[in-house]
């Protein structure tokens, strides 16, 4: 009779316990809250959940909804961030183009000033070409008296300009002829100068 006791007690036990988890799967009780006595006594902590009521429930539908607030307000969070770095990035993208504008000017402005340059050196050089060839055509003394009243780097210029059509006419120059005719101490100069600074 006794054995049939136990075992009637433990069957309840177990009904009630069954009972129990299953009203708090269907959120009718809080299981947690309900046995909250047993886990003291069981020296326990019980959830760390708000107590509620004795006449209320939990509302899932309203825990689902502050869990689907906080994982909105994280991803806002994380869009927000995101936004700052690609509004960063963006800056940094926006000052690079700026440098490589200002690169781009200044490459432009030194490519023209060599084409200026250039272009300079050109006429400069035609204008060398036109005395050389006019000196040619002139007698000797009359060209070595126009050298003479000319600055050295003039004169230089005249003088190699001289070899160099007679070299692309395939002629003899006449500038060792001009040098002999110049004054001794202007000739050593000239000659001096054009071996210091070559071509």
């Amino acid at each position: 009779m006794a054995g049939r006791i136990i075992v009637l007690l433990v069957l309840i036990l177990v009904l009630v316990g069954g009972g129990i988890l299953w009203f708090d799967y269907l959120a009718i009780i809080d299981a947690k809250t309900t046995l909250a006595p047993l886990y003291r006594f069981i020296n326990r902590e019980k959830r760390t959940q708000d107590d509620l009521d004795p006449d209320e429930f939990i509302n899932l539908d309203a825990e689902r909804l502050a869990v689907r607030l906080e994982a909105e307000a994280l991803r806002e969070l994380e869009l927000d961030k995101r936004e700052a770095d690609i509004a960063l990035q963006q800056g940094e993208i926006e000052q690079m183009a700026q440098e490589l504008e200002q690169r781009q000017i200044a490459l432009e402005d030194q490519q023209k000033s060599i084409n200026e340059g250039l272009e300079a050196a050109e006429i400069v050089s035609r204008n060398v070409e036109g005395v050389a060839l006019y000196l040619n055509g002139m007698p000797p003394e009359r060209a070595v008296a126009i050298i003479a009243e000319m600055n050295d780097q003039q004169a230089i210029d005249v003088l190699r300009k001289t070899d160099e059509i007679a070299q692309r006419d395939g002629t003899s120059s006449i500038v060792s002829y001009w040098m002999s005719l110049l004054p001794p101490q202007r000739a050593a100069e000239l000659q001096r100068k054009m071996v210091s600074r070559p071509q």
